[in-house]
């Protein structure tokens, strides 16, 4: 299920310097339903995306970007990572970064990095993680808990937000910027 709610062109101020542009959300009923909306949100920051998935260890052309993950432990950040992933044909595992912080997914076309900041004691450790040419174009970067990064960690072009449900969880997806923008419509096109 998707609901619908766009924002007026004043923009809603929403977070340190991010304008909220439109936002999305979707229900997940289970894991599986995680891992299939990590594959379409894949599918959606490719830059010429087919009907196939990219060859194992290939990766597609994309322009880049960087997608916040928000949630509760256990809300299925690292799940719908996995998802993305396979949606770049990675075929290996996908753990979660929570202890070397970054897990860079190097592939033939494209670079994805997945963050978890969730063990920072203080956001300006993240400017000691030596990562700024991870977060240039065409690379795409996932940061799960980007509040412990805060006013070091580049701002999103895009947000999920995971909350879990008696039924499940639900997927808010927000475009802030541009970029975000064109991933929210392709995504829920």
């Amino acid at each position: 299920m998707t609901t619908v709610s766009s924002v007026s062109s004043t923009q809603l101020e929403h977070g340190a310097g991010a304008s909220l542009l439109d936002a999305r959300s979707e229900f997940l009923a289970d894991e599986d339903a995680t891992i299939a909306f990590g594959f379409k949100l894949a599918r959606a920051t490719q830059s010429a995306a087919g009907s196939e998935v990219p060859e194992a260890g290939m990766g597609a052309a994309t322009a880049g970007g960087v997608i916040h993950l928000q949630g509760y432990l256990g809300a299925g950040k690292t799940t719908l990572t996995r998802g993305f992933l396979r949606g770049y044909g990675h075929e290996g595992a996908v753990k979660s970064p929570t202890y070397t912080l970054v897990e860079p997914y190097e592939l033939a076309r494209c670079n994805i990095y997945h963050f978890d900041l969730y063990r920072l004691s203080d956001p300006e450790e993240f400017d000691y993680l030596g990562t700024d040419n991870y977060f240039e174009a065409p690379n795409l970067c996932l940061v799960e808990w980007p509040e412990h990064g805060a006013g070091w960690a580049p701002s999103a072009d895009f947000r999920i937000e995971l909350t879990e449900t008696d039924a499940g969880r639900t997927a808010r997806c927000s475009a802030l910027s541009q970029r975000g923008v064109q991933m929210l419509a392709a995504l829920f096109g």
